[in-house]
């Protein structure tokens, strides 16, 4: 079997936030609808070092399915081609790129529900109020 030109990846990460579903007018003049996200992945030696992935999820697809649960802070693993984004930096003018994905499938890792997410808030804000002391 030949993989020549073949661009498939798997990227695990976190949701930046719930996905928005927009719709956009294709080439051949129908409509169809995408849902954009963003996912935040680790490097694997530095816990602080992390970068994003711009997700496309197209409707019809297989990952179509699981919108309902995909949830702002939910762990998924997203399978799809990946092309570069490039982009100047707003901050010190370079140039720089960043990931875009068109996502094909995706696991469900780790799901948050509304309940755990209001608990994590909850405990953000407890940890604020409690003084830290030498």
């Amino acid at each position: 079997m030949s993989s020549v030109g073949l661009n498939k990846w798997i990227v695990s990460g976190h949701l930046a936030a719930d996905a928005e579903i927009k719709t956009v007018d294709l080439k051949s003049g129908e409509k169809a609808k995408v849902a954009k996200a963003t996912i935040y992945v680790r490097k694997p030696r530095s816990r602080d070092d992390s970068f994003t992935v711009s997700l496309s999820i197209w409707e019809g697809s297989t990952a179509w399915r699981k919108l309902p649960f995909l949830k702002k802070g939910s762990l998924i693993i997203c399978t799809g081609s990946v092309e570069p984004s490039p982009y100047i930096s707003s901050s010190d003018n370079l140039p720089k790129a960043g990931l875009a994905m068109t996502v094909i499938d995706i696991d469900l890792d780790n799901v948050r529900t509304p309940e755990e997410e209001s608990d994590s808030t909850a405990a953000e804000a407890q940890s604020e109020k409690i003084p830290v002391t030498a």
